[in-house]
């Protein structure tokens, strides 16, 4: 199994250098790698592959023009363009969007392969560069490095991910501990256990702060030495959120992993329900795709079970008790009474709850709960003739 390791460094002023250049003619690569296929594709409708661009961009290194593109590893250009090839790979497979042209001043990043660093359990060499990265060890490296990314974002700061060969991780204790997860915007997480998460709302805490950044670089001509400098204060701003939000949900992600032995959550589609410009913002803020995605990985490293329920289960019209389903229910509506059994539910922990039962049954039986439709308008649901055989 593969695992990535992430730590931030601090180059000197020689490394520095060294990998802006590298960063530059990645950037270059990429562009006018980008550039030969949009016109190979528009003019004379023909496909570019890696290998051909592999051959062009050895003798584009031969021309007097380019020549400084030989003044870095040459392995951080190739990745480059089987990144590229797989870029385009996952944009006709509709996994993605196209392939964008790269910028100086959004982050940039090179891969070094096994050829192009040397790590010796203690310190890490990349190619072209006389001495080791200062790398701050947060946490032990596992595994035999594989490939090493080095990265620098928008707000300056300079990044390593090392992947690692690993060994399976042992799994956690098994638990007879299960929870339903239902996410919002008022807590971004609810279980049915009762246990809410609250919303720290990280990006409009920021908000005045960063609509003052934004403000004074707008004023800022372009070009100039002030505006690179408002520049990298509003992209600081942004670095401050993401690494709180991501913090939250790693926290979050690892506690639910570690006190349950089954989760149960609901298959949203964040993508649909960002088109709601009211909600946008929030939504974004919450992260709920991201909080899923690292519960789902999560959850095979250390022998969990993570269910995803259909996502237009009536989890929040449903009454926990007596199964009755309301016809609507507002948003403004947070507590509500059933009709039926009488009981009050919280909506949100009474979401959870349907969520978990209605796990529980794909888990065991692999079964749909998705609401039956009827077969005609009025007419019952036919049963299967598998319900005639047990005499239902």
């Amino acid at each position: 199994m593969k695992k990535a390791f992430r730590y931030r460094f601090y180059p000197t002023d020689e490394q520095r250098q060294t990998l802006a250049q590298t960063f530059g003619c990645v950037r270059v690569v990429w562009n006018w790698a980008l550039r030969l296929r949009t016109d190979a594709f528009t003019q004379r409708k023909e496909s570019i592959g890696y290998h051909a661009l592999s051959s062009l961009l050895t003798q584009r290194k031969q021309e007097p023009d380019k020549a400084w593109l030989k003044d870095v590893s040459s392995v951080p250009l190739q990745q480059t363009l089987r990144h590229q090839q797989r870029a385009f790979e996952n944009f006709f497979a509709q996994r993605a969007n196209s392939p964008r042209f790269k910028r100086k001043s959004a982050r940039q990043a090179a891969e070094y392969t096994t050829s192009a660093f040397r790590w010796d359990g203690q310190q890490l060499r990349l190619a072209k560069m006389s001495e080791p990265l200062n790398v701050v060890w947060s946490r032990p490296l596992e595994g035999k490095p594989t490939t090493v990314t080095v990265s620098k974002d928008a707000g300056g700061r300079y990044f390593v991910s090392i992947l690692c060969e690993v060994t399976d991780p042992k799994p956690l204790p098994v638990t007879p501990r299960m929870v339903g997860l239902d996410v919002g915007l008022t807590d971004v997480l609810v279980a049915s256990d009762g246990f809410k998460s609250g919303a720290p709302k990280f990006h409009r805490r920021r908000l005045a702060q960063l609509r003052r950044a934004q403000k004074s670089l707008s004023r800022k001509r372009r070009g100039s030495k002030n505006r690179e400098k408002a520049r990298l204060r509003v992209a600081r701003i942004h670095a401050r959120i993401a690494d709180a939000r991501c913090d939250f949900t790693h926290q979050l992600s690892t506690r639910l992993i570690q006190e349950n032995q089954l989760i149960a959550v609901e298959s949203l589609s964040a993508r649909n329900m960002v088109q709601a410009k009211t909600l946008a913002a929030s939504i974004h803020d919450a992260a709920w795709g991201e909080l899923l995605r690292q519960l789902e990985y999560k959850a095979q490293w250390y022998g969990r079970t993570l269910v995803r329920i259909d996502r237009w289960f009536p989890s929040s019209k449903r009454c926990s008790g007596c199964g009755f389903v309301r016809a609507s229910m507002p948003l403004s509506m947070r507590r509500w009474r059933c009709p039926e059994c009488g009981i009050w539910h919280d909506r949100d922990v009474n979401a959870a709850v349907n969520i978990l039962a209605a796990g529980l049954a794909v888990n065991a039986c692999g079964g749909d709960v998705r609401p039956r439709r009827p077969m005609g308008l009025g007419s019952p649901e036919i049963p299967s003739s598998r319900g005639k055989e047990a005499g239902t």
